[in-house]
């Protein structure tokens, strides 16, 4: 007995022993990642006949993140682009002597058409420079990455490589059918007839109104985005139109350059064989490639600590998840969290104006109205506040905007979805009949438990429920309403309430119906901002909310992506619908939601 007992201390000794040195060796090893990170951040120093090489792969997101950085190095992947740095680097290269142009290498992005739209216009801007833009493709060069490269001097691409141009087109999945097999019915109370992040749950298939409104979105987008292409291309749009409908992922290379839709042909070591005779290097020697980061790095402007241009980063869904909406990363906005920091700004005085880049489908309506609270009470300090939409800003993403001095949108950004509804997921059939569950209560009054999943919602608390969301309506539609009255517009309520109706804009279509003031990405609005508190080029720019680096979210990150990994794995296309259930069922507020389609392009 008493051997087994010292065998038992013996090896739980040489267990902790064993987990104890894993632990120190894995601090050690990680310390030095930490050290490699932290000291290539240090600066950089840029050589005479460089190019800034902009890889496009992986998922374009708002700005950079150090955690992801941070985790691309110790997973060996290629971490995510951030539109602000890709930006900046172009701004700086463009007055950078040393910086002979830029090489475009098309690898497959994932982005918002918005965040596109943007950039696209910063590499137009560095063309100015006259310096060359040039655009390769190896196996093949996709629709968003063509986009981009259309601006270029030239685009090469691998003799036996393609492009794949096809327009856009939106799927929705529709799961009624699947709830009813399952005894699952969606209680429903919503105002607007376009306000259709609800419909997946309620229909079988689209509503006349839905797809009116993508049609038309979509169309405006596509408009913009193959004029630019034909444009760029010097294509008869005509012609372009015919080309995008003719299956050109399957046309040949040669096809492809007699369409002008490439230029040249050649191999990866040919392309970085020109450019090293472009920039007068030996053939022996390797390209002098500055990436996006790097050239960042060389900015040594000196911040002024009192004369600040706070950009907050509104990016997500509210209160919530972001869900799907590509690009947007796993962000999501606290409306405590930000309405506090917005605060704050209000009574720092090196803080001399804000700028509200949002970047979301909206959320939880009582958030979106905390957050428009905290914009007001800012205004009354006397600064200038713009608002600066990125790809998305529409539903509970438009409420938070409503109150800005000015709107800043791309044609491009998806915004609107002025609607207001709630979901109540009803059981009943799925408890009682088909898991044979028997649910007894005791309640005091008639609804004490009320909204619970294995009973329906009666009559008067269905009714109770769309007088709610019918009086967050009106409250939405007149903060719009006030807002763009206080920008010098006249826009009544009930003019927010025909064109609201929970229906999805393009930016186009809501500068010509007032919900937009202005053209322009992030600088724009910025620039303005800058103007109207007479801070003329000598400022800095505050970006929040900061992104600090912490074990707790290295370590949620890393355990987050390996689980949603394992699942996506083992479900498959199921994984998304398994998604959408959940996020039903953690939502417990009304919201101003614009469930985001799947955009293809």
């Amino acid at each position: 007995m008493l051997k087994k007992f010292f065998l038992v201390v013996c090896g739980s000794f040489v267990g902790s022993f064993l987990a104890l040195i894993f632990f120190t060796i894995t601090t050690v090893l990680m310390s030095f990642v930490i050290f490699g990170y932290l000291t290539s951040q240090m600066g950089v120093k840029i050589e005479d006949n460089s190019i800034l090489y902009i890889r496009l792969e992986g998922e374009l997101n708002e700005r950079p993140s150090e955690i992801s950085q941070f985790m691309s190095m110790i997973t060996d992947e290629q971490p995510g682009q951030d539109l602000n740095t890709l930006i900046k680097s172009l701004k700086l290269a463009k007055d950078n002597d040393k910086i002979k142009g830029v090489y475009i290498d098309c690898r497959g992005m994932v982005s918002g058409m918005s965040s596109l739209y943007e950039l696209r216009n910063a590499i137009i801007d560095f063309k100015k420079s006259k310096k060359f833009v040039y655009a390769f493709g190896d196996e093949g060069i996709m629709q968003s990455d063509y986009y981009l490269a259309s601006v270029a001097d030239s685009i090469f691409l691998n003799p036996e490589g393609s492009v794949d141009v096809h327009g856009l087109g939106a799927a929705t999945p529709y799961m009624k059918n699947l709830l009813d097999k399952v005894g699952v019915e969606m209680q429903v109370v919503r105002v607007g007839e376009f306000k259709s992040a609800v419909e997946p749950y309620m229909l079988s298939e689209m509503s006349d109104a839905n797809r009116k409104q993508q049609e038309h979105y979509l169309g405006s987008l596509w408009g913009v985005i193959s004029k630019d292409i034909a444009t760029s291309r010097n294509i008869d749009t005509t012609t372009f139109h015919q080309l995008t409908d003719s299956v050109m992922l399957t046309m040949s290379s040669q096809e492809l350059m007699q369409n002008k839709i490439v230029d040249h042909l050649c191999y990866r070591t040919e392309m970085e064989d020109k450019l090293r005779r472009l920039t007068d290097v030996e053939m022996k020697d390797e390209l002098k490639l500055v990436t996006p980061s790097q050239m960042v790095l060389t900015d040594n402007k000196k911040k002024k600590e009192d004369k600040q241009i706070a950009v907050i980063y509104a990016t997500g869904e509210i209160d919530g998840t972001t869900g799907s909406v590509p690009g947007m990363g796993e962000e999501g906005i606290d409306s405590e969290s930000l309405s506090a920091t917005i605060r704050k700004l209000q009574y720092d005085e090196n803080v001399k104006g804000l700028v509200l880049r949002v970047n979301s489908p909206g959320g939880s309506a009582f958030g979106s109205e905390v957050i428009w609270k905290a914009i007001e009470d800012f205004k009354k300090s006397g600064k200038p506040v713009a608002v600066s939409m990125s790809d998305y800003a529409a539903s509970g993403g438009y409420y938070i905007s409503s109150g800005a001095q000015r709107i800043f949108a791309e044609p491009t950004t998806i915004t609107g979805s002025i609607g207001i509804f709630g979901m109540i997921p009803n059981a009943s059939n799925l408890i009682n009949n088909t898991l044979g569950v028997n649910v007894e209560e005791v309640t005091t009054n008639k609804n004490a438990i009320a909204g619970t999943l294995y009973k329906p919602l009666t009559e008067q608390q269905t009714a109770a429920l769309q007088r709610m969301v019918e009086r967050g309506y009106d409250l939405f539609t007149r903060r719009c309403s006030d807002g763009r009255k206080a920008t010098g517009l006249n826009i009544s309520q009930d003019s927010i309430k025909a064109i609201g109706q929970g229906r999805v804009w393009d930016g186009k279509t809501a500068k010509n119906i007032g919900l937009v003031d202005e053209f322009g990405g992030l600088q724009s609005a910025i620039d303005w901002v800058a103007k109207k508190a007479n801070l003329g080029d000598d400022y800095s720019i505050t970006n929040l909310p900061k992104q600090e680096f912490s074990w707790s979210l290295l370590f949620g990150q890393m355990t987050r992506s390996k689980v949603e990994e394992d699942m996506q794995r083992r479900m498959g296309m199921f994984y998304t619908y398994y998604e959408k259930l959940q996020a039903i069922l953690s939502r417990e507020q009304v919201l101003c939601l614009m469930e985001p389609v799947e955009i293809d392009f």
